[in-house]
C-alpha cells in the first residue's frame, strides 16, 4: 500500500468563477494558475495556487449535471478533496478489494492528469478524488504528454560555500 503523497487540491463549487476569484485571488492573494472549460463534465474550473496544493473552483455549465444539482441543493461551498497517488489503477484496485465504493473503477482524463472519484458513502460523507502523480502509468495509457523530465531542467549550481572554498586567497 502506498499512501497519498499530498493533497493535490480542495474543490469548491461556485455559481460564478469570476465572482469567486474576487475572494480567492483579489483578497487572499492566491495566484490563478488556470481557467478552463471541461466540456465532458459540463463544468468550468479555475485552479488557484496555495503552497504545494491548489484550490479548484468548479462552476457548472449545464443545469442537469451532478455539480449543478449539488449547487442547487447545498449552495456554494466545499465539494471534494483530491489526493495525489503514484499509481491510480493499483490504488483503485486496492480500495475496491477493501470495500470502498468507487464512482470511477478505472482512471479517466482529468484537467491535470488521470483521476477517479470515490463515493462519499465509503468516505465518511466526503467526495474523494484521486489523481495520479505526473508520469505515472495511466498518463501514457490515457494519452497525456510526458511531463518535463528532470534531465531537461538546468542542473543546480554548486552551493555558495563550495565556491568560496575553491577560490584562492591573496
Amino acid at each position: 500500500m502506498t499512501s497519498p503523497s499530498r493533497v493535490h487540491h480542495v474543490a469548491v463549487v461556485v455559481q460564478s468563477i469570476e465572482r469567486s476569484t474576487g475572494l480567492y485571488h483579489d483578497l487572499l492573494g492566491m495566484p490563478v494558475q488556470a481557467i478552463q472549460d471541461i466540456a465532458s463534465d459540463h463544468v468550468r474550473i479555475a485552479f488557484l495556487g496555495v503552497g504545494e496544493s491548489k484550490v479548484e473552483l468548479v462552476e457548472p455549465t449545464d443545469d442537469t449535471t451532478g455539480v449543478a444539482r449539488f449547487l442547487a441543493k447545498q449552495g456554494e461551498g466545499f465539494h471534494h478533496v483530491c489526493f495525489e497517488v503514484a499509481n491510480l489503477a493499483e490504488e483503485l484496485m486496492r480500495l475496491a478489494i477493501n470495500g470502498i465504493e468507487l464512482i470511477d473503477s478505472a482512471p479517466r482524463r482529468g484537467a491535470e492528469g488521470p483521476v477517479a472519484f470515490l463515493h462519499p458513502r465509503s468516505c465518511g460523507g466526503v467526495l474523494v478524488e484521486l489523481i495520479e502523480a505526473p508520469g505515472g502509468p495511466a498518463w501514457r495509457s490515457l494519452g497525456y504528454p510526458p511531463p518535463p523530465s528532470a534531465a531537461a531542467s538546468p542542473s543546480p549550481s554548486p552551493a555558495p560555500g563550495r565556491r568560496a572554498a575553491s577560490r584562492k586567497s591573496g
